[in-house]
């Protein structure tokens, strides 16, 4: 499905002006997501890993529908695994752990739920709710824990409306780069 850099440049401009629940469209959240990544500092795979954290959305059948049904589906997993075809894991895990990084945020920072979106508030009840002290514990633990929980913050940042960012075709060279090679 995605087997060249090109095929995820399509899919976000074929389906990029899709909407899930937010102020923004899907692909105006990405750029802001990796806008908020570069104005950080962070490195291109993590650049990279913002722009895509969320093609799993892209990738599924009508994610829209699946969260109006309320059914969980599960983007992270299905991105980062799309992903892995073309990135490694310094791209793929903070990906694959945002969702849990969200999770994890809401046991450990008691302001943090009250800041989510409305969207992002009943996605967390889908994806498993805040999570115990000893799921905490686990998480900071794994590796990309910490990468995850930037890209979480800046997931949660990337939903203004009328953001001026940076064009997807920018951000192109920075994820060619963080290619794995064959």
């Amino acid at each position: 499905m995605l087997n060249r850099l090109s095929d995820i440049f399509t899919l976000y401009e074929a389906r990029g002006n899709e909407r899930y629940g937010e102020d923004v469209s899907q692909l105006e959240h990405a750029l802001q997501a990796a806008l908020q990544a570069e104005q950080a500092g962070a490195a291109p795979a993590l650049i990279t890993a913002a722009l895509f954290h969320d093609v799993g959305h892209l990738l599924h059948r009508d994610a829209a529908a699946a969260f109006q049904a309320g059914i969980n589906d599960r983007h992270e997993t299905l991105g980062a695994k799309a992903l892995a075809k073309l990135f490694g894991p310094d791209i793929t895990e903070p990906v694959a752990l945002h969702v849990t990084a969200k999770r994890y945020l809401c046991q450990v920072e008691q302001p943090y739920w009250q800041g989510l979106s409305a969207a992002s508030k009943a996605s967390l009840e889908l994806q498993g709710g805040p999570m115990t002290e000893v799921e905490a514990a686990d998480f900071v633990a794994r590796p990309f824990a910490e990468d995850a929980v930037h890209l979480r913050r800046w997931d949660d940042a990337a939903k203004l409306s009328g953001l001026r960012t940076p064009s997807l075709a920018y951000y192109r060279t920075i994820a060619a780069a963080c290619l794995r090679e064959e």
